[in-house]
């Protein structure tokens, strides 16, 4: 080869001389050919990608800038040198024609490489053409790689020649001497051209938005189109306005698309394998996923998380699902990302190998003086060359590694999101923490809290000592992998020195071998973590796969047939909750013809919620089906909120019609309401529709469905939350014959008797089947099952006609507005100064007028909608707090307080030992490889031979054991700290008053006790270990380098300032990319949360794919901070290996200038350090940032663990034991406000209420009554006057000492999950028979009988798997097991049918006969047999007597009486 090369050229290719020399060169024919050669090839492999883009069928209209025609004459101009080259030796070889003389021709090299040279540069033309009409950049990598490659190239003839004519004092071919340098001249000028970027005008634009789009080649390998960020991270704390938009590939409906086909097909294919593994027989039972063939607009699929208690218990125990294609689906859906960072790393750890191999060579330079000295240059450039390389390579491996992992993680949300039900995958303790801040009310009223921390503490106990174990097993693996590469190196040098007396070690053995042991510290370190992380992932794929991968609900029996003349028909269906289960709807027939009103009724249990359910396709059909004609709005019976504003709730993705609104509004009784909120219809409303009260939720709600332009409204009992007149207005005006409605298809489940005579059919449902279907006045005369409901609770369907006339100069329509002009219980303080001052108006022109007449009530609605147009809506709930700036160091503090001096103590001591060891270790290496020099040609001694590897592995040894000793002590100590900061967290948010979590979504708090807790328990100890761990190592780096090369020194410092700045500027981008980061995933929480519990709503309106859209949007939202994190981690990296490779340099370089001075063993040792700093640099950094990143975790749950507390639990003022004995309430001048700066809601109350008194609380909504039963319990506590329970005053009580002598039943009926019994005595006070009594009372001793568990029956989470009837008649049992002499009845059955509400009153008459009764009443039926009647209104008490004094007066209860049809005593008999 090299002969034929030679012949070629017509020069030697080949000979060593030419390099043993002290200036050495190589041969000319080397130049000629291989580094000629060399980039020609790699552009020729290049090219088809570049040529492609001229074959576009339509080219994108791309500009042709000046730099893309400069960069194109550049290329004409060398293609012009090509050919000059070959006229010159055509012109030699064949100028003269007459004498052609063979022997002296110019040898083929100058042929070829002119030829070679014409042909690439007309194909560079071409490329470059290609590249701008694929429209991107104007700018290629693999361009700018064959012009940095074809200029290196270049060098070595350009200092040959130039050396060559210096010599000769002539240039000997000028011709060629001139066009090289001409063409070498185009070459770096193109070169230069090629590192900038070619943008039109829109990719200019865009990159406003988003910088990366414009970046060349060099800026994206070196991430310096990040540098605005960083810069502006460091000089203000970034917002999420300074955040650019995400490449199209990032974003996540580009990559859930994708990944949904391909897994979709996966899944498909699983299934099939796995019905083939299982019994003939059985494959009939399984369905492929429906996710891949679901209708249009079943997006999102799965069963809702109320409707599905039995399925879930049973298929927990099967184990039948799709196995292995979530991988699959995920590598094929990534491959192209998973490829290249495979080529990247492969290429990377390639280089690892490269340098020992140079190490070796630098040691026998230092050995060998004989060597000529640029050898020792060149080995520490390719040391620094090999170094950068891998930097580079690295770099890229690891940025496509995060991204990999930030588009999973997106492709499995957006899946999870699509596929969402009830996340019962949830840790437990996180799931009994949501349970306790969503009841927390209760808790505190109950003074339950002291039992739920402990079973809270108690979880956390199990979880901790889970952790500790797992923490000790991680410390023995440490302890394992850390000796592992020492306890290699010593048997490598042990069997090597002993197996012969002629093996010495030398520095170049030593320390080569020790750089590739080394080689080994990184892989063996991440190996626990890298098991313990698939053991994670394994778990999490195969839960992921069941729940992906699960079959969806079915809804097939839900027919959309338009044929059909009638709006509803059931078919002769059945319906069960769990396919293998009972029946619940059983062989239902029923047509309801096109615009009808449809009453649904019957006792609880019936079917009633179930028939509608099964209208909405949520329930399992057994047989039959159910035909649909045209569009369904759906109003639930427990109002489904999204936090978002009034306005965006009613139109709930529709487009504004603003006649259309206003009269939805006006039916629906909200007008006064938008009139008084300091937004009007652009109010925020809270999480979960904190800031309204119930009716007003039903009335929002209620008027989604009307603003819809449905063809059939189900109306799931919406009437019942709101007051008596509410609800006639609400059914006179929207759901009854004259409403807003009354051309749509209505069915309306209720339980109140009074709208029944006003609808066109009523089905009444008796266990499950359809027992009587006809109008009001067939029924009654039936003598059916109606027939006797109505018997039972006919009085109050008793009303006339004119029963909500005007009364005393109050008509409906005054009382409505009076109604909604009263301060709001749950209002946001803020608002209560307006609405107090709006009231004051109100009732002054209500006094002046007598009544508002619908004229001026119609004149002032319109004014509150263009009013509106002006006002911007008001938040309630604020954004939440983000830190700025550095985190303080009182934050650190605190956590080492927390983890306890001895063990922070102990931590540092083991390591910093652990560090002097290893040094140690390494100098006496260098020593004893100093011995070969000592002993050359002489015996080494057995003896100092034995010594040397005695002590070698003595220090490696104590190494082990004191990484052992720091890495246990930090798991016992970081369990300690998040033991101590946990508790704090739980015991500080269990006596927070009630007003933070009013004003804080629920989402808040979860992340501080889910994300923040888990970062303490997790992620601090690891970034603290591996902070000091990189500390030490760094500084043990440079002190070995120092001791070497003590002129290394003086470059320390300037590194370090380089060093310092890069950290400065990245940790301040970082860490607050991190907090934003933090914050931004609470909104996808919050809406996950919302869809789940608003499933059925958001189905039976089909906006599945508007709210996935909307989780798209979130997400992504999230991505604009996780995405710049990555970068900024490799932005810093790249720059902080530019620092460890010129540490690597500068070690090396002055080995080259000291080598006289140096013995090889310390030079193998500072350089082997030196190749090691690159990594520990980055890693530092990378810690510090995480360290600082992570420490805000304990900020942000230190914030909450200062929050203000309310009164004591216990206080040294203790009641009797037996207190109170009489049940005696005095208010006296009693005054309250929810804070000191805002006006009193309850203003003066004054009043006596007598022991064993009877007292009803009416009012209209938000007029004081609930304010009242807070203040009994100190939920508000007092501004002024006081309440007196039998002679003592309540403020002087600790609070559970007052609220455990008192009893409520409230109006939502809150159950915990956990055992019946657990609910309903958590201190385990009570005995069985006590608590079997109770239930007896509160007629559920048989249905509890009947469960197969008895008393301990697992409640789910809320109590789903129980009836509203049946929450409530537990709430009536542990009402009867505390035995209280005071009983208050917060509206307790304002959302329960009436024969439920029947029970409740007859038992709490019999049962609490000698107890004083407060009860805050919707039905007036219910306080009508009372001793007497408070009424409250505008916080003070107007009317308070007898109920048949205060019907005599016709005052303000009198016109409450005429709006529930009670004109007379008589009238009432419930």
């Amino acid at each position: 080869m090299s002969a034929a090369l030679t012949q070629f050229c017509g020069k030697t290719f080949w000979n060593a001389s030419f390099l043993e020399r002290s200036d050495p060169d190589l041969p000319l024919c080397l130049e000629q050919t291989v580094l000629v050669w060399l980039p020609l090839g790699f552009l020729w492999l290049t090219a088809p990608w570049h040529l492609s883009g001229l074959f576009k069928k339509k080219a994108s209209k791309t500009h042709i800038s000046r730099l893309y025609c400069t960069k194109q004459l550049l290329v004409v101009l060398l293609f012009l040198t090509s050919i000059a080259g070959l006229a010159v030796t055509l012109a030699e070889d064949y100028g003269n024609y007459r004498d052609p003389s063979p022997g002296k021709q110019n040898p083929a090299v100058l042929y070829t490489n002119p030829a070679l040279y014409t042909a690439s540069w007309l194909l560079m033309l071409l490329s470059q053409e290609g590249v701008r009409r694929r429209g991107e950049t104007g700018e290629s990598g693999a361009l700018f790689l064959f012009w940095t490659l074809s200029v290196l190239c270049g060098v070595f003839p350009f200092q040959t020649l130039l050396r060559e004519s210096l010599r000769q004092d002539s240039v000997s071919d000028l011709p060629r001497f001139t066009l090289f340098y001409i063409s070498y001249g185009l070459q770096v000028l193109t070169l230069i051209l090629s590192s900038f970027v070619d943008m039109s005008q829109e990719t200019r634009e865009a990159a406003k938005k988003n910088p990366e789009i414009s970046a060349s080649f060099l800026s994206r390998i070196t991430f310096n189109w990040f540098n605005s960020m960083v810069l502006n991270g460091y000089k203000r704390p970034l917002e999420v306005e300074d955040l650019w938009d995400l490449n199209e590939s990032d974003k996540t409906q580009t990559i859930f698309s994708k990944f949904e086909k391909i897994m979709n097909w996966e899944v498909k294919k699983a299934w099939k394998k796995h019905n083939q593994r299982r019994k003939p027989g059985l494959q009939s039972d399984m369905h492929a996923n429906r996710l891949a063939k679901s209708h249009s607009q079943d997006v999102l699929v799965m069963e809702d998380k109320g409707k599905q208690k039995k399925k879930e218990a049973s298929s927990e125990k099967q184990c039948e699902f799709a196995h292995s294609w979530l991988i699959p689906s995920l590598v094929k859906t990534f491959l192209q990302v998973l490829l290249e960072s495979a080529l990247f790393k492969l290429l990377q750890d390639l280089l690892v190998f490269v340098s020992p191999q140079i190490l070796k060579l630098m040691v026998s330079f230092t050995q060998d003086k004989s060597i000529f000295e640029w050898k020792g240059y060149l080995y520490a450039v390719l040391l620094v060359l090999v170094a950068v390389l891998q930097s580079m390579l690295l770099q890229q491996y690891f940025q496509r590694c995060f991204v990999l992992g930030m588009r999973v993680r997106t492709a499995i949300m957006a899946a999870v999101y699509k596929k969402t039900k009830n996340m019962k995958y949830k840790d437990k303790r996180m799931k009994f923490m949501n349970e306790i801040l969503n009841g927390i009310k209760i808790l505190k009223i109950y003074a339950w809290e002291p039992s739920f921390e402990a079973q809270i503490l108690g979880i956390r106990e199990k979880e901790l000592k889970v952790m500790k174990s797992f923490s000790y097993l991680a410390s023995i693996s440490t302890f394992i992998f850390t000796c592992a590469p020492f306890l290699v190196s010593l048997a490598s040098f042990a069997v090597f020195v002993s197996i012969s007396s002629d093996n010495v070690l030398t520095a170049e053995k030593a320390f080569t071998s020790i750089s590739l042991f080394n080689i080994l510290r990184f892989p063996l370190a991440m190996l626990p973590m890298l098991i313990s992380s698939m053991v994670q992932a394994a778990v999490s794929v195969k839960r992921l796969e069941k729940f992906l991968g699960g079959t969806d609900l079915d809804d097939s029996a839900i027919h959309h047939d338009p044929s059909f003349n009638t709006a509803v028909s059931f078919c002769d269906a059945s319906f069960a909750w769990d396919k293998n289960g009972e029946p619940v709807l059983k062989n239902i027939s029923l047509d309801i013809k096109p615009g009808s009103l449809i009453a649904v009724v019957g006792a609880v249990g019936s079917g009633k919620s179930s028939m509608v359910s099964s209208m909405l396709g949520e329930m399992e059909n057994i047989r039959g089906h159910i035909n649909i004609k045209g569009s369904v709005a759906y109003v639930p019976q427990q109002a489904w909120i999204q936090n978002a504003t009034v306005r965006d709730n009613i139109l709930f993705g529709s487009v504004l019609e603003q006649e259309h609104y206003q009269r939805v509004l006006e039916a629906c009784a909200l007008l006064p309401d938008l009139a008084l909120l300091p937004g009007g219809d652009q109010t925020e409303i809270g999480e979960k529709g904190i800031n309204l009260s119930g009716g007003q939720k039903q009335r929002v709600s209620l008027a989604r469905a009307a603003y819809n332009h449905a063809d059939l409204y189900i109306l799931d009992d919406p009437l019942s939350a709101v007051d008596a007149h509410v609800g006639k207005h609400l059914f006179e005006k929207v759901v009854g014959p004259h409403g807003l409605l009354k051309d749509k298809t209505r069915i309306l489940v209720t339980h109140g008797v009074s709208f029944l005579p006003h609808v066109d059919e009523i089905v009444v449902l008796v266990n499950g089947e359809l027992s009587e279907i006809g109008s009001y006045q067939s029924l009654q005369a039936s003598g059916g099952a109606f027939s006797e409901f109505l018997s039972t609770y006919a009085t109050e369907g008793n009303c006339k006609e004119d029963g909500a006339q005007d009364v005393s100069g109050v008509g409906e329509e005054a009382a409505m507005l009076l109604d909604s002009l009263e301060p709001q219980a749950d209002d946001p303080p803020e608002d209560v100064v307006k609405v107090i001052l709006k009231r004051e108006n109100s009732l002054r022109l209500s006094q002046h007028n007598g009544r508002v007449s619908t004229q001026k009530r119609s004149s002032r609605a319109g004014s509150v909608i263009s009013a509106q147009k002006d006002q911007k809506g008001q938040r309630l709930i604020e954004k939440e707090n983000v830190e700025t700036g550095q985190v303080k160091l009182s934050v650190y503090k605190k956590y080492m307080h927390a983890l306890g001096c001895g063990y922070s103590s102990v931590i540092v001591l083991a390591y910093l030992l652990q560090n002097v060891a290893f040094i140690g270790q390494n100098l006496w290496l260098s020593a004893w490889t100093n011995d070969a020099v000592a002993y050359m040609n002489k015996t080494y001694p057995a003896s100092l031979r034995d010594m040397r590897v005695g002590v070698f592995g003595a220090l490696g040894i104590a190494q082990g054991v004191l990484v052992f000793i720091g890495t246990l002590v930090m798991a016992a100590g970081a369990i300690s700290a998040s033991r101590i900061l946990h508790n704090r967290l739980l015991h500080n948010i269990l006596h927070v008053p009630m007003r933070f979590f009013d004003t804080t979504p629920t989402g808040r708090v979860v992340n501080r006790f889910a994300k923040d807790i888990f970062t303490i328990d997790e992620a601090i100890p690891m970034s603290l270990r591996s902070w000091l761990m990189c500390f030490l190592g760094v500084l043990g780096t440079l002190f070995v380098i120092c001791l070497a090369t003590p002129v290394f020194t003086a470059v320390i410092i300037p590194l370090a300032i380089f060093y310092f700045f890069v950290q400065r500027f990245y940790v301040a981008t970082s860490r607050q990319l991190r907090r934003l980061d933090s914050v931004s995933r609470s909104p996808i929480y919050s809406h996950f949360g919302e869809t789940v519990s608003g499933l059925s709503v958001i189905r039976a309106y089909g906006h599945q794919e508007r709210f996935l859209q909307h989780n798209e949007t979130t997400i992504d939202k999230n991505q604009q901070c996780v995405y710049p994190w990555i970068i900024s981690n490799r932005w810093l990296a790249v720059r902080l290996e530019f620092v460890g490779n010129l540490v690597v340099f500068f070690s090396a370089l002055f080995a080259v200038l000291s080598r006289d001075s140096l013995d090889s063993g310390l030079v193998g040792l500072s350089i082997s350090y030196a190749l090691n700093v690159t990594q520990t640099l980055n890693w530092l950094v990378r810690m510090t940032s995480e360290l600082e990143t992570n420490i805000v975790a304990v900020e942000r749950v230190c914030e909450y663990t200062e929050l203000e507390n309310e009164a004591s639990w216990v206080t040294d003022v203790r009641p009797p034991p037996h207190w109170p004995e009489d049940g005696k309430i005095q208010f006296d001048n009693y005054k309250v406000r929810y804070r000191p700066e805002l006006d009193l809601v309850l203003n003066g109350i004054t009043c006596d209420i007598s022991s064993t008194e009877k007292i009803g609380i009416v009012g209209r909504t938000g007029a004081g009554k609930s304010s009242l039963t807070n203040c009994l319990f100190r939920v508000i506590e007092a501004a002024g006057g006081r309440i007196l329970i039998d002679g003592i005053d309540i403020a002087t009580l600790g609070l559970h000492d007052l609220r455990q002598k008192l009893t409520i039943i409230p109006q939502d009926p809150v159950l915990f999950s956990g055992s019946l019994r657990r609910n309903l005595d958590p201190f385990e006070s009570f005995t069985d028979q006590e608590i079997w009594k109770a239930m007896e009372l509160s007629h559920l001793k048989e249905f509890v009988g009947e469960l197969q568990e008895g008393l301990n029956h697992e409640v789910t989470e809320g109590g789903e798997n129980l009836s509203v009837g049946q929450r409530q008649l537990l709430c009536l049992a542990r009402a009867l097991l505390r035995k209280s002499r005071i009983l208050i009845l917060d509206e307790a059955t304002a959302a329960v049918d009436l024969e439920t509400d029947n029970l409740i009153q007859t038992t709490i008459r019999a049962e609490f006969s000698h107890c004083t009764v407060l009860t805050i009443a919707h039905r007036l039926h219910t306080v009508m047999d009372s001793s007497r009647v408070m009424v409250l209104s505008a916080g003070k008490i107007v009317e308070f007597d007898t109920p048949r004094q205060l019907l005599q007066k016709q005052g303000y209860f009198y016109a409450m009486a005429k709006d529930a049809g009670i004109a007379t005593m008589d009238d009432t008999a419930l």
